[in-house]
């Protein structure tokens, strides 16, 4: 048991007596299991054959422990992964289960590896581990949490903090990071919130050109809301513009973020979408659009993703985006055929180089603590195409593949 797992248990001991506290505990288990089959120009495939099989498991421990005013959060996982991908994880792959498995660039190391193989892995860490102090009108939260930001549906310019994936499956929780949280409500419901954030560097030292500072105002303007963001992330100045107004029984919203990088060039990502909610009967689908402009995306692909712009492989290797390109568009829809049985579906299109990526998945919940999970995701593109296959070297790709997924999660 590492160091930080053996503070916790011992913290949880001593917190134990003090009955006159609530203390909540739950756990989640989930199994994630996929089967890609891979096309073959496909650099996985030449080496290792296809389908790929790839499987997960995950038992999640949350415990909240309220002392008065300042409640204790620690949500530890024990977490099992093996497959033929084990040892071909991509940045650039489409991702369906984004399970963070180190803690290499955080300030805290939670992570502790049980055992490790060539296909398979096996691990614990903790993903939250935070005290909060809140009142009616402030809080502080000092630890590993996680924030979201911004009215991304499928695509997340201006969640600069452990953004999901566009195709993951999994979103229940996100990647908590190590930060200082201040967050002030006022009386006319507006609100502000003030991070810091530390991270290492790959040298593995704790530095404050890696970290990340930001400032976040939400108000209300009649029926609509606006958020204004100000940050400095890594070595980049970062300024927000984020709003949602209301159309009839529609919801409009936008992100604009522009990003000023060290060199001085800047670049502008955003998003705008629209969802509206269709009577079906007794029940409602669930529509929506989204476009999407990457700022930090190429007009062309080149014949390799070594050749593609610093900036934009370095926030691919820091997992803040997920896209190559600059254009793209989401439409989906979610339908409830049933009470215990709905389906969602969602086409991914690149508007530059025309290649789309088709998402459809069913859910069966036979209750409150339980969901059972079926899909698969379709490329609709030729090789050398984002959703066909990203050109790697020579005439090998990575991605491209018809994915079928299978995700158990029960809640106790």
């Amino acid at each position: 048991m590492s160091r930080a797992h053996r503070g916790l248990l011992s913290a949880l001991c001593m917190l134990a007596p003090l009955s006159a506290f609530a203390l909540e505990t739950s756990i989640r288990l989930k199994w994630f299991g996929s089967a890609d089959f891979l096309p073959a120009h496909d650099i996985q495939r030449q080496s290792m054959g296809t389908p790929a099989f790839d499987m997960g498991g995950d038992m999640r421990l949350m415990v909240r422990q309220n002392l008065g005013a300042v409640k204790l959060l620690a949500d530890h996982s024990t977490t099992f992964l093996s497959g033929d991908s084990h040892a071909f994880a991509n940045a650039l792959e489409t991702s369906l289960d984004q399970t963070p498995t180190d803690d290499d660039t955080r300030v805290m190391n939670l992570t502790h590896t049980i055992e490790d193989g060539d296909r398979h892995r096996s691990l614990h860490r903790l993903d939250r581990l935070a005290l909060q102090y809140r009142t009616n009108t402030w809080a502080v939260t000092l630890g590993r949490q996680a924030v979201t930001w911004g009215n991304g549906m499928v695509f997340s310019p201006m969640d600069l903090l452990s953004p999901f994936a566009p195709t993951v499956v999994d979103q229940d929780y996100k990647a908590g990071d190590d930060l200082l949280l201040f967050e002030r409500v006022f009386s006319n419901g507006n609100d502000l919130q003030v991070l810091a954030v530390g991270r290492r560097a790959a040298t593995g030292e704790f530095t404050g050109a890696a970290g990340s500072a930001a400032m976040k105002w939400h108000a209300f303007i009649g029926e609509s809301e606006v958020e204004i963001l100000a940050a400095k992330h890594y070595r980049d100045r970062v300024l927000g513009l984020s709003g949602r107004l209301p159309l009839g029984g529609a919801m409009l919203r936008f992100d604009a973020v522009v990003t000023r990088l060290d060199d001085g060039r800047k670049k502008t990502s955003g998003i705008i979408n629209l969802d509206y909610s269709i009577s079906l009967g007794d029940d409602l689908a669930y529509v929506f659009a989204e476009y999407y402009r990457n700022g930090f995306g190429v007009a062309d692909m080149p014949g390799s993703v070594a050749r593609l712009p610093e900036p934009l492989r370095t926030r691919l290797a820091r997992g803040e985006l997920f896209n190559i390109m600059r254009d793209y568009a989401a439409v989906g829809v979610s339908v409830p055929w049933h009470p215990l049985l709905s389906q969602s579906l969602t086409l991914l299109s690149n508007l530059n180089d025309a290649s789309s990526l088709l998402q459809t998945s069913i859910v069966y919940e036979p209750g409150d603590h339980q969901r059972l999970q079926v899909g698969l995701v379709m490329p609709l593109g030729r090789a050398g195409d984002e959703f066909g296959g990203i050109p790697v070297v020579g005439n090998t790709s990575a991605g491209g593949g018809t994915k079928f997924f299978l995700r158990w999660l029960h809640y106790f």
